[in-house]
């Protein structure tokens, strides 16, 4: 498995909440080899997303999707992709 980790800074908090729950969070979960995914906002202005994939491909296939449709609420400081090497 592989995980896209991305760190973002929030611009509008209402706004990019409201995108992840209605554009995002379906989206991603559709994409081919989704397993799971996580968005965490860390205090003010701050958040972070780790979303699981079956495989490399799947993952940078997602990395690339990101990097072009950033919602207007965010701005996107990074995106990376790396293996899982342990899950509980």
């Amino acid at each position: 498995m592989h995980a896209v980790i991305v760190d973002v800074s929030i611009k509008d908090a209402d706004e990019a909440r409201s995108e992840l729950r209605e554009r995002t969070v379906p989206g991603v979960a559709q994409a081919p080899g989704f397993v799971a995914g996580f968005w965490i906002q860390r205090g003010e202005g701050h958040g972070h997303s780790v979303v699981v994939f079956e495989s490399e491909e799947a993952a940078n296939s997602m990395a690339g999707i990101v990097r072009s449709v950033a919602p207007k609420a965010v701005t996107i400081e990074s995106v990376g992709v790396g293996e899982v090497v342990a899950h509980a």
